[in-house]
């Protein structure tokens, strides 16, 4: 089967912002006076939103208490907005493939579990080269993956039908989303998580490197 559009995750397969998330957040966990993270602990912290990611980095005795992750999540966010672009850079390969789907008007959307905020302030300042047919981050209207809403949301404003998009993620929550929207996933394992995880969470298909969606769109995988 051919796929007439591609929809991309943020974090992990578009961009690398592991440091400067981890960094954010152990920033977070400092003043609170709580203890720190390796950033490879962030390999498996991030990927479901910054309320899980608070929950996952504060001590175990915290995790549970709402108010305890809330004032983690104000400091991440306050931690984040100085530090967002100070690590963060594109992957290898994803510039030339960016330049490949713009050649070919193949319609390509952006569907993070950021905020929506940080979700359009990064692809405006670090993916700007190229134009998004939909940037879209968790909001009010917007459930956070693996909710297939706003992966349908996209198709739909977009105006290509589910099955005809391919959903590269690097994570089990974003092969999780492309199940449930019906659409084609593709699982980048240059991004935070493995081959074993994306596999078992229902990745059609693993890459190794961005480009390799060409060869999808026409049927390859």
């Amino acid at each position: 089967m051919k796929y007439d559009a591609v929809m991309f995750d943020l974090d992990g397969t578009l961009l690398d912002t592991l440091e400067d998330l981890a960094d954010s957040m152990n920033a977070a966990l400092s003043l609170a006076g709580l203890p720190t993270h390796g950033v490879g602990a962030y390999r498996r912290f991030v990927g479901d939103g910054v309320v899980n990611l608070a929950r996952r980095a504060a001590p175990p005795r915290l995790a549970g208490d709402e108010d305890a992750v809330a004032r983690l999540v104000e400091a991440m966010r306050a931690q984040y907005a100085e530090r967002w672009q100070a690590k963060t850079r594109c992957y290898d390969g994803v510039p030339e493939l960016l330049d490949a789907l713009a050649s070919r008007s193949i319609p390509t959307a952006v569907l993070s579990n950021k905020p929506d905020d940080f979700t359009r302030l990064c692809v405006g300042e670090l993916l700007g080269r190229w134009t998004f047919d939909a940037v879209r981050g968790v909001r009010d209207d917007t459930p956070r993956k693996p909710d297939a809403g706003g992966a349908l949301a996209v198709a739909a404003g977009v105006g290509v039908a589910p099955e005809r998009w391919l959903y590269v993620g690097d994570t089990n929550t974003d092969m999780r989303t492309a199940a449930a929207a019906g659409m084609y996933a593709v699982g980048a394992l240059w991004g935070f998580r493995d081959a074993a995880e994306l596999r078992a969470s229902g990745a059609a298909v693993l890459i190794e490197h961005p480009v390799e969606v060409l060869s999808l769109l026409d049927g390859g995988g």
